[in-house]
């Protein structure tokens, strides 16, 4: 049985945390852990305040700790392999990301919008990484997942849209422009892609209209201006 101690301590420790006072909350949450190994969310949390204060090892451990207690802890295992990411362990983060997604067993569609917007984020992540290789159709597939798991993330559209172009396929590439034009109008860099998309297409008089757009909205956008100038009949 729990302690009052023990208790008080567990519940202050979740308080300032919640709260956003991760100072206050790693005294408490590390005088639980030292004396009870069994509150995932306690290393959990330790896991991501040691993280954000660049103490990997101790954050590894703690996450480590937070998947020994729960192994179905999900949102342990992607916290654990955003750090393995970050220190360069790409074969463990990758392992640690397919468990997380072999105990998510909610179809995408059902899946909690935070767990999901992470999940699309670490695709598009590794899609950029395989982009910096030179390896497009890799990256492509990597967006697309993402964009399955978050369709309405038009940052990552725009780099699938622009993965696409670069690979060759312009056509995908206009569609992908559109797409994200389609849920944000306003998106500058995509209408901006889009008609240097359309001038390698050859549509010129159509590019032009693009970022003619561009700067109705924005007078002062010195790369649409750029553009124009170059693609002048």
């Amino acid at each position: 049985m729990m302690d009052e101690a023990l208790r008080q301590d567990l519940s202050l420790g979740r308080e300032y945390y919640l709260r956003g006072d991760h100072a206050k909350a790693k005294e408490y949450l590390e005088s639980v852990a030292e004396r009870a190994q069994t509150f995932a969310d306690v290393f959990n949390m330790l896991g991501i305040i040691y993280h954000g204060l660049g103490q990997f090892s101790k954050a590894q451990r703690a996450f480590e700790q937070a998947l020994k207690v729960n192994p179905a802890y999900s949102e342990a295992a992607l916290n654990l392999s955003v750090l393995y990411n970050d220190l360069g362990k790409y074969e463990e983060a990758r392992a640690i990301y397919n468990h997380a997604l072999r105990i998510t067993k909610q179809k995408a569609q059902e899946l909690d919008p935070f767990i999901a917007g992470k999940l699309a984020n670490m695709h598009s992540a590794t899609g950029d990484a395989y982009l910096s290789a030179g390896l497009y159709n890799e990256a492509i597939d990597e967006y697309r997942k993402a964009l399955k798991l978050r369709s309405g993330f038009v940052d990552i559209r725009l780099k699938l849209a622009n993965a696409l172009r670069d690979a060759g396929q312009l056509d995908a590439a206009v569609t992908e422009y559109q797409h994200a034009l389609r849920d944000k109008p306003e998106y500058t860099p995509a209408r901006l892609a889009l008609g240097l998309a359309y001038y390698a297409q050859g549509k010129a008089d159509i590019a032009r209209q693009e970022w003619q757009d561009v700067l109705r909205r924005d007078p002062k956008n010195e790369r649409a201006r750029i553009y124009l100038n170059m693609a002048q009949p």
